[in-house]
């Protein structure tokens, strides 16, 4: 089922294990597995599924190149800002142009939107154009490359809305429940992609000696209550007194829960990473110092939130689903919790409904 768009009650659902039987002989690679899924839809006209195996590429020469990243000089910052006013680093500018030259001529995609970039990126006059509109972030976590902190790639994918060819600022702030497919990708002790077109969220780890990414983690599933905490506490003093509650309650202070293990990387997808597979809630609030919140809308938070859903988790501004917020710009920030439903059910309610902690529930597990 394409995302947004809802299957009649008397089409029996296929599901994804239906169609590619992993075993532990099978080898599946992401082509492969992107392939298979296109045979969901059957009225696919491959777009989509070309789409995705481009970024799967681009992917694999980011990779190549942060792990030179110490033996070649694209290492520390540049003299340059990006639209955000924060400095950017040597592989930030690298990734973006890897992104933009992989997929702006394939005929797939009428523009495309970089968290490095001003406005739309248009797809050049000499490439035809296509029905899909890509946002993404190139190198999130950038920073924290020279001292080898795990960084990652995020991408969504919308569906052009406008009529012409050449895409719209109106084609690239949908809301987040109209993405047809996000995903990322994590350049730590190994490449992974991560991605969801609808059809639960699936993992593929680079192979080296292959070159190529071969499905380890078929339908990700996440706990519905995580034992991992990943916020920056270095803003505390800054937080309201409701998000202090909150805090107060994941960590157990207020005899409300068991208390939550404290792990905070500072690399968005490396902490989303780790707690989607074992569990956890990635927070960054909103602080007196960033009102409306710090993360992008359209580069961060939606995307991961398509995939978090899928896993069974939930995202949240603490007031509304990720998914459900109207973007008004291209570089909106948002307020964010994402992770396990039960952890993110509390900050919605503690946040949302202005209630007491008292009245949430004892979730969650002992911390590690």
């Amino acid at each position: 089922m394409l995302a947004g768009i809802p299957r009649p009650a008397s089409v029996p659902v296929t599901r994804i294990s239906d169609v590619v039987k992993h075993t532990a002989t099978s080898v599946v690679t992401i082509e492969r597995f992107i392939i298979e899924q296109e045979k969901l839809h059957p009225a696919a006209t491959g777009e989509l599924s070309g789409l995705l195996y481009d970024l799967a590429l681009a992917a694999k020469m980011i990779a190549n190149k942060v792990r030179s990243a110490g033996l070649a000089d694209i290492l520390g910052a540049t003299d340059l800002e990006n639209v955000q006013g924060e400095r950017q680093q040597k592989l930030d500018v690298l990734a973006n142009e890897i992104i933009i030259k992989a997929l702006d001529h394939g005929g797939r995609l009428c523009a495309m939107a970089s968290e490095e970039e001003p406005g739309i990126i248009d797809i050049p006059p000499n490439f035809p154009c296509g029905k899909y509109c890509l946002l993404f972030d190139p190198l999130d976590g950038s920073s924290n490359i020279d001292v080898n902190v795990p960084v990652g790639t995020i991408f969504s994918v919308v569906r052009k809305i406008t009529p012409g060819s050449r895409g719209e600022m109106e084609d690239m702030l949908q809301r987040g429940r109209q993405q047809v497919a996000a995903g990322y990708v994590i350049y730590g002790s190994s490449t992974m992609l991560v991605y969801t077109t609808g059809q639960g969220a699936h993992g593929f780890t680079l192979d080296p000696s292959l070159g190529e990414f071969l499905l380890s983690h078929p339908n990700i599933r996440t706990p519905d209550a995580g034992r991992y905490l990943s916020v920056n506490d270095s803003y505390y003093i800054q937080w309201e007194p409701n998000v202090k509650n909150l805090m107060s309650y994941y960590r157990g202070q207020d005899g409300n829960r068991q208390p939550m293990s404290t792990r905070y990387v500072g690399s968005l997808v490396a902490d989303f990473h780790r707690n989607l597979l074992g569990g956890g809630l990635f927070a960054y609030p909103a602080n007196r110092r960033n009102k409306r919140g710090k993360l992008r809308l359209l580069y961060e938070a939606s995307p991961l939130a398509f995939i978090v859903e899928q896993a069974g988790g939930a995202a949240s501004d603490g007031q509304q689903r990720i998914l459900d917020i109207q973007p008004t710009e291209l570089h909106q920030r948002t307020p964010l919790f994402i992770g396990s439903a039960n952890d993110v059910d509390a900050a919605r309610k503690m946040l949302g409904d202005a209630k007491s902690a008292s009245s949430v529930s004892a979730v969650g597990s002992v911390g590690a």
